[in-house]
């Protein structure tokens, strides 16, 4: 090595290390291809030299200087340290944003999104108004019902607006076994025989919340992650077939509600489940009872409207519909990493109901395909949900879609 390249790369070396030793780091955000309009981001920061209870301060490098950017660390399950924030305002495509991330002793900032635990519930709220909640204690049937179609947690219920409309719907006399947004299957083939989770008034099956693993507060996001069990019933017996984890965040963005839902599904025995084919099963939404077709509208991301989507493929589908504060809505998103993506969906058209059109959603993966789960193997459902008021476009569903499902560039300097 010469004399001049030793220099360089003890220069480059010292450099790092004093880096690490001051815990700082430098952060670009490339926009990509699309624009962006707060844009949740994230970064890898395990490179900062992270304190017992650390506290990151997050700076954006603007034309004024630097200027403090609302952050919020997470400690991932591999053990990487990560810096989530909202990349405020528009950011034109193909144009780059750069940020500094340090690790000092700071005030930490007021928590905007919290969770309130009633022991019965969690209700994610964003700054004090309630966002979504999710049980996981038991909930019998209504009056009258089978004592079949009580479920123990595992579900969210209400989802609100955000002038505090409810647009979920659980346990309507139609059909006792529809809970908010859910997330069961029908068509479970396990050791040879077929079981069925998501209508359990057939008692063939059942899913249910085990417990809450963690919770997370901040100024960015709320969230939790939580365990389920889903079971096979035979012969007066019951077993345990499939864990899952829910992965669920609030964000702290201007506009309505945004959040996401993450599926972790695992076989929990020896044997392999197959989930069959069948025209309903997975991640679902059933509508509050004010909609139905005489004032609830659905477009999906390949222009279909309600008379044309059943059956159908798409990136994303939005429901909106009349309410006591003027029109409210949800837009649904799919990932690419998802099984069969774009996914298959089910959805009740006008007809549903004996006429009344009551609205129901499902991303039903395996509508048309069957999906085989091997033990010891790992597989993960995302979807991203947007509460909102008054009405949403199509180039505005494109651009929420994008941000998820092709986030911005994000690179450690």
């Amino acid at each position: 090595m010469t004399e001049k390249l030793l220099l360089l790369f003890t220069a480059a070396y010292m450099f790092l290390s004093f880096s690490c030793i001051a815990g700082k780091i430098t952060v670009t955000v490339q926009s990509g291809d699309y624009e962006r309009e707060n844009c949740v981001v994230s970064a890898d920061v395990s490179r900062l030299k992270l304190p017992a209870s650390p506290v990151v301060v997050l700076y954006e490098q603007t034309s004024d200087g630097l200027k403090k950017t609302a952050s919020q660390l997470y400690y991932a399950q591999d053990g990487k340290s990560v810096l989530f924030w909202i990349l405020s305002g528009k950011t034109p495509a193909g144009t780059t944003r750069t940020f500094i991330a340090e690790s000092k002793k700071a005030k930490p900032s007021e928590d905007a999104m919290t969770i309130e635990d009633t022991q019965k519930a969690l209700v994610l709220t964003k700054n004090g108004r309630p966002v979504l909640q999710y049980n996981y204690a038991h909930l019998d049937p209504p009056p009258g019902a089978d004592p079949a179609y009580g479920r123990t947690g595992g579900y969210i219920h209400p989802a609100w607006s955000p002038e505090g409309n409810v647009l979920t719907n659980i346990q309507p006399r139609d059909h006792y076994h529809h809970f908010g947004i859910w997330n069961p299957w029908t068509r479970v083939v396990y050791d040879g025989k077929l079981y069925d989770l998501w209508n359990i008034g057939d008692k063939k099956g059942t899913v249910r919340a085990r417990s809450v693993e963690e919770t997370h507060e901040g100024s960015v996001f709320s969230g939790f992650t939580a365990l389920l069990d889903h079971y096979i019933f035979n012969d007066g017996t019951e077993k345990a077939i499939m864990n899952e984890y829910w992965k669920v965040k609030t964000w702290n963005v201007p506009d309505g509600f945004l959040w996401d839902f993450e599926s972790h599904l695992t076989p929990s025995t020896s044997l392999p489940i197959l989930l069959e084919a069948y025209r309903y099963a997975g991640f679902g939404w059933r509508g509050t009872p004010e909609w139905t077709k005489e004032n609830c509208e659905m477009l999906t991301s390949e222009g279909k409207t309600r008379p044309e989507i059943d059956g159908t493929n798409a990136r994303w589908i939005y429901v909106t519909g009349d309410t006591r504060t003027g029109r409210s809505g949800l837009l649904f998103m799919g990932h690419p990493e998802n099984y069969n993506f774009p996914e298959p969906l089910r959805i009740w058209d006008q007809n549903a109901n004996g006429g009344r059109g009551d609205a129901f959603i499902n991303f039903a993966p395996t509508k048309n395909r069957n999906w085989e789960l091997q033990p010891n193997e790992h597989y993960v459902l995302k979807y991203r949900v947007l509460t909102f008021e008054g009405n949403m476009t199509a180039e505005q569903a494109d651009r929420l879609w994008n941000d998820f499902a092709n986030p911005p560039i994000v690179a450690i300097d």
